[in-house]
C-alpha cells in the first residue's frame, strides 16, 4: 500500500494496527500533493532516521485534528 506513494516510510509503521496504517496512508496521500509538506516530511525522515514517528509528528497531529472538524 505504501510503496505506491514513492516516499520513504519509517519501519515502525509496519508494527501499527490496520486503522493506524490507514490513517497514516491517508495523511501521506494528503502531503504528497503539496511540495512544501512533502519536502518537510523527507527532511524530517532523513534527519531523524529510525526515531522518526509519523503518528507522533506535528504534521500528522495537525492533519488528524483538521479531519475531525465538521465540514
Amino acid at each position: 500500500m505504501f510503496k505506491e506513494l514513492n516516499i520513504p516510510i519509517p519501519s515502525i509503521v509496519d508494527s501499527y494496527d490496520d486503522n493506524k496504517q490507514k490513517e497514516i496512508y491517508e495523511y501521506l496521500m494528503h502531503i504528497i500533493n503539496d511540495e512544501q509538506q512533502k519536502k518537510a516530511y523527507a527532511i524530517a525522515f532523513e534527519h531523524l532516521g529510525s526515531s522518526f514517528n509519523i503518528y507522533k509528528s506535528n504534521g500528522f497531529k495537525e492533519w488528524k485534528t483538521s479531519q475531525l472538524k465538521p465540514k
